[in-house]
């Protein structure tokens, strides 16, 4: 079975379970993360494989991490993960990319993850549930954080922490890649 496949096989049991869980009815679920009925069927059905933001927005609407949603093998209460099994996320040509490190679901979902931007790129986030924090850490370069439109510059060696319910974002305006550590700690559902 290929990566691709156990991931998919991986987020379809996932996302049944914790649906289930959650006692959520699928068009409930649909509602609740701005995902059609459809999508959800052929995602629990492994038919699909959802983009990177359908995933968040069902992990989020779920109040679960996405490493929750995507991982295969849960538990254990000491978890360690090998560099070759986080989780690359997305990357470009010019060698930007993020990677879910790892993730929890302690008092609500908690992620860590490591991003590379190479000069010139960015990426943005939808905002995520009221009462959602990000903390980050610049390693290399200089990060351009910005929330809610305002711009705030992160040297290396500097640390941040936001409130990330609404729009933001983290660009490299440099002529260096900027590496960044990243927490995300998400509210449980109500």
């Amino acid at each position: 079975m290929s990566d691709l496949d156990q991931l998919t096989q991986s987020l379809a049991r996932n996302l049944k379970r914790w649906r289930g869980e959650r006692g959520f009815t699928l068009d409930a679920l649909a509602a609740r993360a701005g995902v059609s009925r459809g999508m959800i069927i052929q995602i629990e059905q492994a038919r699909t494989n959802p983009s990177v933001g359908t995933t968040v927005k069902l992990a989020d609407a779920l109040g679960v991490s996405i490493t929750t949603l995507l991982d295969h093998e849960q538990g254990t209460q000491v978890r360690l993960v090998p560099e070759s099994q986080a989780v690359r996320m997305w990357s470009t040509e010019a060698g930007s990319s993020t990677t879910l490190l790892v993730g929890a679901e302690a008092r609500g979902p908690l992620e860590l993850w490591t991003c590379r931007l190479a000069p010139g790129e960015g990426t943005t986030s939808d905002p995520h549930p009221d009462g959602t924090v990000e903390l980050l850490h610049a390693t290399e370069g200089e990060l351009t954080l910005v929330v809610d439109g305002r711009t705030h510059p992160v040297p290396a060696g500097t640390s941040a922490a936001f409130e990330a319910h609404v729009p933001h974002g983290y660009r490299n305006e440099g002529d260096e890649p900027t590496v960044f550590t990243m927490a995300v700690a998400i509210p449980p559902v109500r």
